[in-house]
């Protein structure tokens, strides 16, 4: 009994993150804690059980045959954890608990706020906590792993998930305060008049794009590739070149910003997301029961 007496639920969590990432860096980065702490951890962990878990090298952490034995353990003592909560959420009823939302950021700048407000107001005694992720990935994989209840994501998504459309975004062309169309109606070849903005390789809704437009035999070539939303919104308000994005990530468009519809015009539907089959406080009903209403989708 000393010997367990010594874990902490934060080690599990550390043990589970370092092993889902194969990396320590990594792992500290999604726990938003310093590489140093999330060693720390891992080390006293070990030292503690008296084996080693990971095999440190330069293409990241390994587990051990224990390791896998000490992490697949680890996973059931947090699920059960979690379902202590669940199950003490379910007996609260709406007179407490927590609801917890991953959303990738515009949805989480431009979306949830009013529908947190509101839900403050109706239901004071629940806590809603948000995760803000950067793309439809990381909101999945909060989703799948269980550390959020929603996700606000967009299609196609995972068949494992049960999901609500909630709005359609609109893709547009942003251009800087001097452009000027060459034709009547704005044309693909208007593109080619500044060098283009984009996102990283990767990136869910440029991927997107690129698909949309080579069909209709635009192939795009990016000069600048910006993770930031807001930065590459800037760069166009600076005359620096022209940027696709959706119109929720645009938001707020700087003064003189041109905005256009692209010539074949493309949407991503943003959708709210739950596991299927999942054990759901009240509270989480609530949650979503109110979101589709603010949104006209019941």
């Amino acid at each position: 009994m000393q010997e367990i007496g010594r874990l902490k639920l934060s080690q599990l969590q550390i043990l589970i993150a370092v092993a889902d990432c194969d990396s320590f860096s990594e792992a500290a980065l999604q726990l938003h804690l310093t590489q140093s702490a999330v060693s720390y951890a891992i080390a006293t962990l070990e030292e503690n059980l008296g084996v080693v878990l990971f095999l440190r090298g330069r293409y990241g952490a390994q587990l051990t045959p224990v390791g896998e034995q000490i992490v697949d353990r680890a996973r059931q003592v947090m699920y059960l954890m979690q379902d202590m909560v669940k199950q003490a959420n379910l007996a609260k009823g709406l007179h407490g608990g927590q609801v917890r939302i991953s959303a990738f950021r515009s949805a989480a700048t431009q979306i949830l706020p009013n529908v947190i407000a509101q839900f403050c107001r109706l239901h004071p005694a629940i806590a809603v906590r948000i995760l803000e992720y950067d793309d439809r990935p990381e909101v999945d994989a909060a989703l799948r792993k269980q550390r959020t209840d929603i996700g606000i994501t967009y299609l196609p998504t995972s068949p494992e998930f049960e999901t609500w459309e909630l709005m359609r975004d609109e893709f547009v062309i942003l251009f800087p305060p001097e452009f000027e169309r060459s034709h009547p109606h704005l044309t693909w070849e208007d593109l080619t008049a500044y060098p283009l903005i984009m996102a990283p390789d990767g990136d869910g809704c440029d991927a997107m794009v690129y698909a949309h437009c080579g069909k209709h035999g635009v192939q795009l070539q990016p000069s600048y590739q910006v993770r930031s939303d807001a930065t590459i919104v800037n760069m166009v308000a600076q005359g620096i070149g022209a940027a696709i994005s959706p119109r929720l990530a645009a938001e707020p468009v700087p003064p003189g910003v041109q905005v256009y519809s692209l010539p074949v015009p493309l949407d991503r539907v943003i959708c709210a997301a739950v596991l299927t089959d999942a054990l759901l406080p009240p509270a989480v009903f609530a949650f979503l029961d109110l979101l589709k209403r603010s949104l006209d989708l019941r």
